[in-house]
């Protein structure tokens, strides 16, 4: 259990922002693994604002599990003007969360994301703002700086905190590294006991050995999981298990993965539609058949011949035919070697 503001949250892994993957229903989803927070796809400041019909989707969700809205943008002013009009129209949003990391050229070339990383004062002003315009926590998701030859973390951090922030996530990478290549996390070693606010470590956590050596490195309060989740939900439970008692569970078969795709896909369905949902799942469904044998060919087919729902079923039954009771194992899956640098299956 730790504290954000004044919320209670009770677990150590917090599901990281993702453009195009944390929808409500995939949010909504991994909760029962045992997320204790989570954070929306990232949202501009001037959608909210201006009425963006696209942008206002992202504010309609439920409050399951602990939920902030990631704001992002670069005036101090209208930052703080969205997070009061998004939370006058959803009294469900639990905190708010500022992108000061993201890497995208686009939103750099804004001065938003990690562009703000120049500007550790800025940093602050902006939360001080949105404190004054909501009556909710504030954190923020910041990179160690723009470059190698640019760390900036440290006076970022101690804007943040001194201006009134209830928690910062690190993605221990710079802007110029995006995601590639390993996280330095020896730059952030006992972070957490430089800082006064609960810090969430972010990069590369695929399996639960990354997720023991991110929290062991920095001391943090909790790990943020992002793209090692998608199609993996189970990993999350292998954390949250393994930090409440210490017991590392095995992983799944390939039929569990299946029906957890099938579980996930009716909610996205749901929310979206037949039509958007599928787009998205073509995306999305061929992670929860990695790890096994002849993954490469089931993703490749997910991927380009899922159209509907009929055809999700029909290739998902396909693989649970052939290779269902299969136990998925780690070193299918991107980086399963993670940021530490140990065996996926050691600790």
């Amino acid at each position: 259990m730790w504290k954000l503001g004044g919320l209670n949250v009770d677990g150590r892994v917090v599901l990281g922002p993702m453009s195009g993957f944390t929808t409500a229903s995939y949010r909504e989803f991994m909760k029962p693994f045992g997320v204790a927070a989570a954070v929306t796809e990232m949202t501009s400041d001037a959608g909210i604002i201006n009425n963006h019909r696209e942008t206002l989707g992202y504010l309609r969700f439920r409050p399951c599990p602990l939920t902030g809205l990631q704001l992002f943008g670069r005036e101090p002013d209208t930052l703080a003007q969205a997070a009061a009009m998004a939370v006058a129209q959803n009294p469900n949003i639990d905190f708010i969360d500022l992108n000061m990391g993201c890497p995208v050229p686009k939103v750099v070339r804004a001065g938003a994301g990690s562009a703000l990383l120049a500007d550790p004062t800025r940093c602050g002003t902006i939360v001080r703002q949105i404190k004054k315009a909501v009556d909710l926590p504030v954190t923020a998701k910041i990179r160690l700086g723009r470059t190698l030859s640019d760390l900036t973390f440290r006076p970022v951090i101690a804007e943040l905190e001194a201006a009134g922030a209830d928690a910062i996530a690190v993605h221990a990478r710079t802007a110029s590294e995006h995601y590639a290549g390993i996280p330095h996390y020896d730059l952030v070693a006992d972070l957490q006991r430089e800082m006064s606010v609960p810090l969430v470590i972010s990069g590369n956590v695929y399996a639960l050995a990354d997720a023991v050596h991110a929290i062991g490195t920095t001391g943090a309060a909790a790990v943020m999981v992002a793209r090692g989740g998608v199609g993996n939900p189970f990993l999350v439970t292998q954390i949250d298990r393994w930090f409440r008692a210490g017991e590392r569970l095995p992983y799944p078969t390939v039929n569990q993965q299946i029906a957890w795709c099938r579980q996930f896909a009716g909610m996205l369905i749901a929310e979206k539609g037949e039509t958007i949902a599928c787009r998205q799942l073509r995306s999305i469904a061929p992670h929860f058949v990695a790890g096994c044998h002849w993954s490469r060919e089931y993703r490749r087919q997910l991927a380009d011949e899922l159209v509907d729902r009929t055809s999700l079923d029909r290739l998902l039954d396909a693989v649970s035919a052939e290779v269902g009771n299969q136990r998925i194992y780690a070193e299918g899956r991107p980086a399963s070697a993670g940021g530490s640098g140990e065996d996926a299956n050691s600790i």
